[in-house]
C-alpha cells in the first residue's frame, strides 16, 4: 500500500484521475476485472484540442486513449464514462467526481492515481465529506521513484508538490 493509500474495497464506480497514461487505468481496469465495481469514469482534463483545430490538426485526448485502454483490458464499452467538465487540476477533479456521485445517486468510489498523489488525494477527497465515500488507490506500476527524482521534469515536478503539500 503506497503513501495515504485506502485499504481496496468494493465500490459502484471507479474512478481514473487525469495522468499518468497509462498505469493509471491500466490499474482501474485490473479493479474491475477483480470486481470491485461495475462502471468506471474517465476524467477530462484540459487539452490544446481547440487550439491544434484551429491549425487543421486533430487532437485526441488523454481520455481517448484511456478509454480505448479499458476497453482492450477488458471493461465493456458501455461500463466506461468519460466526465463532461474538463479538469485543470486534481482539486477540481475530485469535486467534479463527488458532485457526480451525489447526483447519480452512487455512495461508493475507488480513485485510481499515483503513488505520489495519494495523500493529496485523500486530503480533497476529506474537503468533500464522506458521502460519498472515495477510497484512495495507487496503481502500482507508476514509474515515479521518490528516491532518484529530480532526473525527469515528471519527478521533479510530483516532488516539488509533495513537499509543498498538494
Amino acid at each position: 500500500m503506497a503513501g495515504d493509500e485506502d485499504p481496496l474495497s468494493s465500490a459502484v464506480v471507479i474512478v481514473v484521475l487525469s495522468g499518468g497514461v497509462s498505469y493509471r487505468t491500466e490499474e482501474a481496469a485490473s479493479v474491475f476485472r477483480m470486481g470491485r465495481a461495475g462502471e468506471v469514469w474517465v476524467s477530462r482534463p484540459e487539452s490544446p484540442a481547440s487550439e491544434l483545430e484551429k491549425l487543421g490538426i486533430t487532437f485526441v485526448g488523454e481520455e481517448e486513449y484511456n478509454r480505448q485502454i479499458l476497453v482492450d483490458e477488458g471493461v465493456p464499452a458501455p461500463a466506461v464514462t468519460i466526465l463532461r467538465d474538463v479538469i485543470v487540476d486534481t482539486k477540481q477533479e475530485v469535486h467534479e467526481v463527488a458532485t457526480l456521485m451525489r447526483q447519480t445517486g452512487k455512495s461508493r468510489g475507488i480513485i485510481v492515481t499515483s503513488p505520489e498523489h495519494t495523500r493529496r488525494v485523500g486530503a480533497l477527497q476529506k474537503l468533500v465529506g464522506t458521502n460519498p465515500r472515495a477510497f484512495v488507490h495507487a496503481a502500482p506500476e507508476d514509474p515515479f521513484d521518490a528516491d532518484h527524482g529530480g532526473r525527469n521534469t515528471r519527478d521533479a515536478f510530483s516532488i516539488a508538490r509533495i513537499h509543498a503539500g498538494y
